[in-house]
């Protein structure tokens, strides 16, 4: 298993697979009080069966109606029959070779069918584009953090112009949902030659940061997250008055482990346009992590950063 399977296997969209299990952990819970309720009565009628259609959001699929219509967090279209998850395989090329640092490099994604190994031609909307692209380099600087959006070429392939600031070792990662699948999280690597980045040692960092036009803390439940455990992660905004939504969402969040091998994209579990936000994330290892958040107001994006060291088990059984 090379890095870029292993980073697939880290950036499995958390945003969904949490959710959805919280989705069927209401669901079991409602269940059960039906059945409980129902051990009171005396001959209760056999309900008469049928099948309901359930429509469901494919990015955040506890999003559930029993009538069409958009999604309230990201306005995507609800469906009726999610697809099983299948991974769809990404082709990446970069040119001109080899990568050079201070050198405009143009990248080309190619998105192949499972099944068929054909080239997907088309693509579901996401938070009002077809591809979104993250671009982090090793030592986690800010400066250069990327969150863009490729072309769509005729040809059906999707390119990305960028002009690498240092040399170094690079991740990039495509989220996008072919017609007919469901949302892709999908790694690559850059290697840049000429050089190393430092690797960061992460630290405890909620501080309050004052982006473009208004700031931005953090506080997390439980206080020192857990690997494997659910994190909550409470977004405190003050200037918020003029808050829109940024491509989408209320706020997008990138976070990415200090070795670059987990990838996290997500949206606020819950937000309702007002200055408090809350997302729900499990971080899979004990390490450090870096996460951006972007917000947007008056037509003004603005980006701010958090590291967040999460601890294992056992740590945690001896913190006070």
């Amino acid at each position: 298993m090379n890095a870029d399977d292993l980073a697939r296997v880290r950036c499995r969209p958390d945003r969904r697979a949490f959710l959805g299990a919280v989705a069927g952990a209401i669901s079991a819970a409602g269940a059960l009080q039906f059945v409980s309720g129902s051990l009171f009565a005396q001959e209760a009628p056999t309900p008469p069966v049928t099948e309901e259609l359930i429509y469901q959001c494919p990015m955040e699929p506890e999003i559930r109606s029993s009538k069409p219509g958009r999604c309230p967090n990201c306005n995507m279209e609800m469906v009726a029959h999610i697809p099983e998850a299948v991974e769809y395989p990404m082709d990446f090329d970069i040119s001109p070779k080899p990568v050079k640092a201070g050198v405009k490099e143009e990248m080309t994604f190619t998105v192949h069918n499972p099944q068929s190994g054909q080239q997907v031609e088309k693509f579901v909307v996401e938070h009002e584009k077809l591809f979104h692209l993250f671009i982090v380099g090793a030592d986690l600087d800010p400066v250069h953090f990327v969150h863009d959006h490729p072309v769509f070429g005729a040809d059906k392939k999707f390119r990305y112009t960028y002009q690498f600031a240092k040399p170094g070792f690079y991740r990039i990662l495509g989220d996008f949902m072919p017609d007919g699948g469901t949302p892709q999280l999908t790694p690559k690597t850059i290697i840049v030659p000429g050089g190393a980045m430092k690797t960061p040692h992460l630290t405890k960092d909620y501080a309050h940061r004052q982006m473009t036009n208004m700031g931005v803390s953090i506080t997390t439940v439980p206080e020192v997250p857990v690997a494997g455990s659910e994190t909550r992660i409470f977004i405190h905004l003050t200037e918020a008055e003029g808050l829109e939504k940024y491509i989408g969402a209320w706020c997008h969040m990138l976070g990415a482990s200090d070795d670059l091998i987990d990838l996290k994209h997500a949206h606020p579990f819950v937000a309702d346009g007002g200055p408090e936000m809350r997302f729900d994330v499990y971080f899979p290892r004990a390490r450090g992590y870096r996460v951006w958040f972007q917000f947007q107001k008056k037509g003004l994006v603005n980006t701010a950063y958090f590291d967040i060291p999460v601890a294992d088990v056992e740590e945690a059984s001896k913190l006070p």
